[in-house]
């Protein structure tokens, strides 16, 4: 299965992999495990984003994905989802 297709990407078993990131609302700064984010790859560059809960405020933070963030997340496990 390629890193884009279905639903989901199986890592091989490794050290678990984790993502800074930071919350748009309270500005706080942390690092997420792959199971803390997910990515909905769309037709278009503005419908492909990755989203997360910020563990500071719980607030649903959205942020858009290019290519390169696409790579990183699809590579370090993150739940995928193809949108249409």
């Amino acid at each position: 299965m390629s890193p884009m297709s279905g639903s989901r990407r199986v890592r091989a078993a490794g050290p678990p992999v984790s993502f800074k990131a930071a919350c748009s609302d309270c500005r706080a700064r942390f690092e997420l495990d792959a199971g803390a984010l997910r990515l909905v790859i769309g037709g278009s560059r503005r419908t492909t984003f990755y989203s997360f809960t910020c563990p500071a405020c719980g607030a649903s933070v959205r942020k858009p994905a290019g290519e390169r963030i696409v790579e990183l997340l699809t590579g370090g496990g993150v739940s995928t989802l193809r949108s249409v």
